[in-house]
């Protein structure tokens, strides 16, 4: 399956052109490229996270329809979105940015320092540890942070940081991602990357020749109705395509 690959669509409103965007959503079965649910989102990629989880659980229910595996483009390389699906058992073929190996002013990165899973806490490239008190700030990022004493005493302090102590944040859902990764080296990985061509191609149908540049309908609502609409024509042609059988032909006397 391939959830919430957007494709954007305008409407404007009043004499001052007071133009909305809004984003196309479809999760389609890779296999055959049928549509299975529509779903149309604001320009931000939170709404398009929150969209990918909806039409996953709306086709599961309506159709009984679970994906073992989704493909999707960097909006569902969240670590929201990825903690969501590692949940449900769904592996999640999206590109996700590697950070870890980025520097502040040329200082040791994350990937510098060990993380130990069964205890929850980093250890620097000096042996000292760095733990968190368990609080999520923002909602997504737990604070590793080492001693005061053993940083001021460290002979690579200056090789790891400016402050009184070194602070390393970490996604809530890194396991996530770090499994994700992982994943972008398997074969399936790229079997998902090449299948994704088939929504690419959805899109283009929908924005060049069913023109989904423009809306005639206003909001949030409107959008929708007129993806639904698209949507059900670009499904109708597929079933037409494959159902059709050629007229018989006559018969020479």
């Amino acid at each position: 399956m391939s959830p919430s690959d957007p494709c954007a669509a305008w409407t404007t409103r009043g004499r001052n052109k007071i133009v909305f965007g809004y984003r196309l959503n479809y999760p389609i079965d890779m296999e055959n490229a049928v549509i299975l649910d529509v779903e149309a989102t604001p320009t931000r990629i939170s709404k398009e996270v929150d969209a990918s989880e909806t039409m996953i659980e709306r086709t599961e229910d309506r159709f009984g329809l679970k994906p073992g595996r989704i493909a999707g483009d960097v909006a569902c390389g969240t670590g929201e979105m990825l903690g969501w699906l590692a949940a449900r058992e769904i592996e999640p073929h999206v590109p996700v940015w590697d950070r870890s190996e980025v520097a502040a002013d040329g200082k040791f990165s994350r990937a510098s320092f060990a993380y130990g899973k069964d205890r929850n806490l980093y250890v620097c490239p000096n042996g000292k540890e760095l733990k968190t008190s368990g609080t999520v700030h923002d909602g997504t990022t737990l604070k590793y942070i080492a001693k005061r004493s053993d940083c001021g005493q460290c002979p690579l302090k200056p090789e790891c940081t400016t402050g009184r102590e070194r602070r390393i944040d970490r996604d809530v859902n890194q396991e996530a991602r770090d499994d994700t990764q992982a994943l972008m080296e398997t074969d399936a990985y790229k079997q998902s990357r090449s299948q994704r061509k088939k929504i690419e191609a959805l899109f283009g149908e929908a924005k060049n020749i069913l023109s989904m540049v423009r809306l005639r309908l206003r909001g949030l609502s409107g959008a929708r109705d007129a993806f639904l609409l698209t949507a059900t024509v670009q499904n109708l042609k597929w079933l037409a395509a494959h159902t059709a059988r050629s007229p018989p032909r006559p018969m020479m006397a």
